[in-house]
């Protein structure tokens, strides 16, 4: 079963969303994330702050995005997924613009975090997939929606670099300025609401965070996706500090070293949207956790004893990459499960966790990173954090098996 049986029929507001405007709405969020993340010297000196400060548009705005997170969940499961996807895109274009005038660090950055607005497309997206079908039906069109935008964090950092070279980092906010106004107006042409189950307060939907809060399968769940994501954001946090300060690359040889982990992101993807059904969520999370931190963690081993290159060191990024594109679309699909009436508050809560775990490690990456430490404390940080994920995917495993041994 797929969107399209579930009436899904494009340019009609009256019927759920085809999966590209879903892909849209979601690649948007990604691309505000790390499009200009190659341009960071580059604006530290333009706005006259220090490179750990600029950093903070990066780990920041990933704290940002997890606060908004909290409210955006409760605000679609009360008022509908429509609604706030399209002022979280307004917010965001209105955002943009003030980043692309701003002329000093703080007006920048206080615009930036304003463009954490954004969220509510990568948030609701795969809300909008759980409304509409069900798990093992839904890990799989999730699948098949992060293969197609995970050329986003592929191309978004080389077109970043690419666009620095060719007209400065201010380049990249008016892109954003662009594919932001396009982005809104398809999703008000083509999104119809999919929550029929509004909640009847505000209130009452913040009420119901505690029934999220005694379900251990969706800590186990939310646990998971933080760990393993953080391994990627620790890499977004510290790889261009890696590539253009330890080895000396281009912006844009940087954002072609930062794009390999896509590739595998989307790969694992591809895999997740043609096994998911078959092997399940709960199996399919734990594999790819565990090749995330097996590859990542020969990557360590060969830049400690082996080679210092950034292919060597970028190349291994792969793993985590292809990690990633079979943990997420489980782990989300099996946290969106565990409370199916709390859909959106659940998206919320655990993409908080997520984000918020991965600003926390952006901005460890940044600080434990000098220009005499090499790479290793980057590898090692994103091996800790993907083999934490491990435990977390075997703790929901253990918890799956006790609950079936209780309903027998």
């Amino acid at each position: 079963m797929n969107l399209a049986d579930a009436g899904a029929t494009f340019g009609d507001r009256r019927t759920p969303p085809v999966l590209v405007t879903l892909v849209l709405v979601t690649s948007i969020s990604v691309f505000a994330m790390n499009a200009f993340i190659a341009s960071l010297p580059t604006m530290a000196g333009d706005l006259a702050v220090s490179y750990g400060f600029m950093q903070f548009a990066l780990s920041g705005y990933l704290g940002m995005t997890a606060l908004m997170q909290l409210l955006i969940g409760p605000l679609s499961d009360r008022y509908g997924r429509r609604p706030v996807i399209l002022g979280g895109l307004a917010i965001f274009v209105l955002a943009s613009l003030g980043c692309l005038w701003a002329e000093d660090g703080a007006t920048f950055m206080a615009f930036r975090m304003l463009q954490a607005a954004v969220a509510s497309g990568m948030v609701l997206a795969r809300t909008i997939v759980r409304d509409l079908l069900p798990p093992n039906e839904a890990a799989s069109q999730i699948g098949y929606m992060t293969a197609a935008m995970a050329l986003v964090p592929m191309f978004g950092p080389m077109y970043g670099g690419a666009m620095e070279e060719a007209l400065g980092w201010r380049g990249t906010f008016w892109t954003y300025v662009v594919v932001g106004l396009f982005i809104l107006v398809l999703v008000w042409t083509d999104l119809g609401e999919t929550n029929k189950n509004r909640s009847g307060s505000l209130t009452a939907q913040f009420r119901a965070y505690p029934d999220l809060f005694r379900a251990r399968r969706f800590w186990g769940y939310a646990a998971t996706a933080a760990f393993a994501s953080g391994a990627f954001f620790a890499l977004l946090g510290g790889g261009p500090y890696v590539a253009r300060t330890i080895f000396g690359e281009s912006p844009a040889a940087t954002g072609l070293y930062l794009g390999f982990v896509a590739v595998g992101y989307m790969t694992g993807n591809l895999v997740t949207g043609r096994v998911a059904a078959r092997i399940g969520i709960d199996r399919l999370m734990f594999i790819g956790c565990l090749v995330s931190a097996t590859g990542i963690g020969i990557g360590l081993l060969v830049n400690l004893f082996v080679v210092q290159h950034p292919i060597a060191v970028f190349g291994f990024c792969v793993f985590v990459g292809f990690g990633n594109g079979l943990t997420m679309p489980a782990s989300t699909t099996g946290l969106l499960s565990v409370r199916p009436s709390l859909a959106g508050s659940a998206s919320g809560l655990g993409g908080a966790l997520m984000i918020g775990g991965g600003a926390g490690l952006s901005a460890l990456a940044g600080a434990l990173l000098t220009p005499d430490s090499g790479a290793a404390p980057l590898l090692a940080l994103m091996t800790a954090s993907a083999g934490l994920s491990v435990l977390s995917a075997l703790y929901v495993m253990r918890r799956a098996r006790a609950l079936a041994a209780q309903a027998r």
